[in-house]
């Protein structure tokens, strides 16, 4: 019970320090300045845009402005590395959880398992006097089996909804990502017709 006491101790602060994060997020994001930094950038406003931005803390206006910054050198490796680096933080701390989930259980069944054992050399002990000796311990023992379960499962309710969380963020990075460079590309084709360069 102790090492499931342990697993579901560092579920739960990993969970709340979680759901905090996301929280901060939330409280973070501005749709409105990420479509006020797209229509300046269509408009050839690159400086405008920066500026726009780049007191923000929204992961989206952040991977917009870095893209921004480098559009001249490689605007998708600068969009794809503040991308990954946003991803990357969300992801934090999951791969612990996704270990508790499997793991709990079988530290249950690992327990349950060793008591079914202590359980059956009691009986040998008693010589079957006792049978009632046995069936409690293995009631018993099967507490380690629950635990681990009860455990896994409130693990995977929030874990699921975590790993939701980021592939919905990974899309609508790269639907801004993607706006950006075709925006970017067509300010460049623009350019290249009149001959003029776009201010920015």
């Amino acid at each position: 019970m102790y090492p499931l006491l342990i697993c579901s101790i560092v579920s739960v602060t990993i969970i709340i320090e979680r759901v905090i994060f996301w929280f901060r997020i939330r409280r973070r994001s501005d749709k409105n300045l990420v479509y006020r930094i797209l229509e300046l950038s269509e408009q050839g406003s690159y400086d405008r845009a920066y500026e726009a931005g780049k007191e923000s803390r929204d992961y989206v206006v952040n991977m917009l402005i870095n893209g921004i910054a480098h559009r001249n050198y490689s605007l998708p490796s600068a969009l794809e590395m503040s991308a990954d680096e946003a991803l990357k933080r969300m992801r934090r701390y999951l791969n612990i959880l996704d270990t508790i989930i499997t793991v709990a259980p079988l530290l249950g069944i690992f327990g349950t398992v060793i008591g079914i054992i202590n359980s059956f050399d009691v009986l040998g002990l008693a010589q079957i006097a006792q049978p009632q000796i046995v069936t409690k311990g293995i009631a018993q023992a099967l507490i380690t089996t629950a635990a681990g379960l009860a455990v896994a499962i409130a693990t995977v309710i929030p874990y699921n909804y975590f790993l939701s969380r980021i592939e919905h963020f990974s899309k609508e990075m790269e639907k801004f990502a993607t706006s950006l460079e075709i925006t970017h590309e067509k300010n460049q084709n623009r350019t290249t017709s009149t001959g003029h360069e776009v201010n920015g």
